[in-house]
This record gives C-alpha cells, sequence and structure tokens, in this order.
C-alpha cells in the first residue's frame, strides 16, 4: 500500500506569473499503516500452504488481516505513532505554507500595478519559495518511509509467525486473507482467534 502522501497545490494565479493553485497538505496514514502491512503478508503468505500441508485435502481458513491489525496493540501503536510523525511535520510546513499562500495572494491583489521588474521579482521569489517547500516535502516522504520499515517490519514478520503456529496447531493447509475472497463462511474465519494470538505473543516478549 502506498505511503502517507504529502500533496501541494495552489490556486491558478489570473495574472500571467506562474502561480499553482492554493496549496494543501494531504495526508493519507490511517488506511495507508494498515495497508503497507495487509500488503507485505499478502504478498508473503505463499508458504502457508506448502508450509502445514499435511492432510490429503485442503483445510482452509480466512483472515481478515486489517481488522488484525485494527483490533492488535502492535497495530494500533504503529498506527498511532505514523499519525503523531504525521502530525510533526504538518506543523513544520505550516508557517512555510503560510509564507506561499501570502505572496500568492499579494501577487494576485497586488500585479496589475507593479512595473515589469516588480512582477519578475516576485515571480522568482515565489517559484523559490515553491521549490524549497517541495523539497522539504519529499524530505518527509523519505522520514515516513523510513518510520514505516522500521515500525512495520518486525510487526509484519512477528504476525507471520503467529499464523504459521496458529496453521499449525490447527490443521490448516491454506490461510486466505479475505480482501481476495468472495465469499467464506463465518465458521472458517479466525480474525479473532489470530489478533488474540498475535496480542499474546506480543505481551510474552
Amino acid at each position: 500500500m502506498p505511503s502517507p502522501v504529502f500533496v501541494c497545490s495552489c490556486r491558478r494565479e489570473k495574472s500571467s506569473l506562474p502561480n499553482p493553485r492554493k496549496k494543501e497538505i494531504v495526508v493519507r496514514v490511517k488506511q495507508g499503516v494498515v495497508a503497507i502491512i495487509v500488503a507485505s503478508v499478502v504478498l508473503g503468505s505463499a508458504w502457508l500452504s506448502s508450509a502445514v500441508a499435511q492432510t490429503s485435502g485442503p483445510s482452509i481458513a480466512v483472515l481478515n488481516l486489517r481488522k488484525v491489525f485494527a483490533s492488535s496493540e502492535a497495530g494500533k501503536n504503529a498506527q498511532k505513532e505514523m499519525e503523531q510523525k504525521v502530525k510533526e511535520l504538518q506543523e513544520k510546513f505550516k508557517k512555510d505554507e503560510d509564507a506561499l499562500v501570502a505572496l500568492q495572494d499579494e501577487i494576485e491583489k497586488k500585479s496589475s500595478v507593479w512595473s515589469d521588474d516588480k512582477k519578475q521579482e516576485k515571480g522568482i521569489e515565489f517559484q523559490k519559495m515553491r521549490r524549497d517547500l517541495r523539497v522539504k516535502q519529499e524530505d518527509a516522504q523519505m522520514e515516513l518511509k523510513k518510520l514505516e520499515e522500521q515500525r512495520l517490519g518486525p510487526i509484519r514478520k512477528d504476525l507471520e509467525v503467529v499464523i504459521e503456529k496458529l496453521a499449525k496447531e490447527k490443521g490448516y493447509t491454506i490461510i486466505l486473507p479475505s480482501e481476495v475472497v468472495m465469499y467464506s463462511a463465518d465458521s472458517v474465519d479466525i480474525t479473532e482467534e489470530v489478533t488474540k494470538a498475535f496480542n499474546s505473543s506480543a505481551t510474552k516478549k
């Protein structure tokens, strides 16, 4: 799943000066944190069918990974940490964003009475401020990506261990993420069982 994204946009300038639309930062974290982990586990879940194939016929279970992470202490803690980091970055950018918007407004309101030299000067200033903000946003994306790898990597590995152990204990030959299943009976859903086992394993560390 995609990383939390910072997107900058501004109003179109009415004058001839380059002028983006009014900028805003859009951060997708709540779904982002869960989806990144879900994608990681789904991609790495193929080993389940061969690791526990002990019977002639398949014994299939279904697991809602999103619900596991939303309910598990490890998932909630990781999400909270990511959201806090995004909040810090938003506050860090606010001064630069406000300054860029203020310059945007000044250009739109006053450019009609400015000399050509003044217009050019303000246009260059605006472009520089916008470039600087974009660089900071890109750096923030890298910082968030690094935090994701640090926090979510260990969680993914721990969950894989829990799932494999449960599969062996219960005799499941295949455990499928509910995201890829069109229909399944409630009796084959082991989401709650996995969540409890996951939380229990975390408290023992």
